[in-house]
């Protein structure tokens, strides 16, 4: 199951009950003395999927692995790149 059908058919799940709830299908004291929650509970679940989304990219992107190989490989090549680019007649 791909990302996408995960949270499609979370998202689904949720709002065939709120919808249920809202709609009046389903009959309790409880609901009724919370209808106003039960009324911005989306507003509250996509506050707290933003909230989500951001702790996920931040914790990514500091636990992100530096690879210094890499970086001293890539910066070797662009010293090569020059000096071939000098040799050619290229000047800046």
């Amino acid at each position: 199951m791909t990302k996408l059908l995960e949270w499609l058919s979370i998202l689904s799940a949720f709002f065939a009950v709120w919808y249920s709830l809202v709609g009046g299908y389903v009959k309790h004291k409880f609901i009724e003395e919370n209808m106003k929650l039960i009324i911005i509970s989306p507003i509250i679940f996509l506050i707290l999927f933003g909230l989500y989304a951001v702790v996920v990219v931040l914790y990514r992107v500091l636990t992100f692995n530096d690879c210094k190989e890499a970086a001293e490989e890539l910066q070797k090549e662009i010293t090569m790149a020059k000096k071939d680019l000098h040799d050619k007649g290229l000047r800046w």
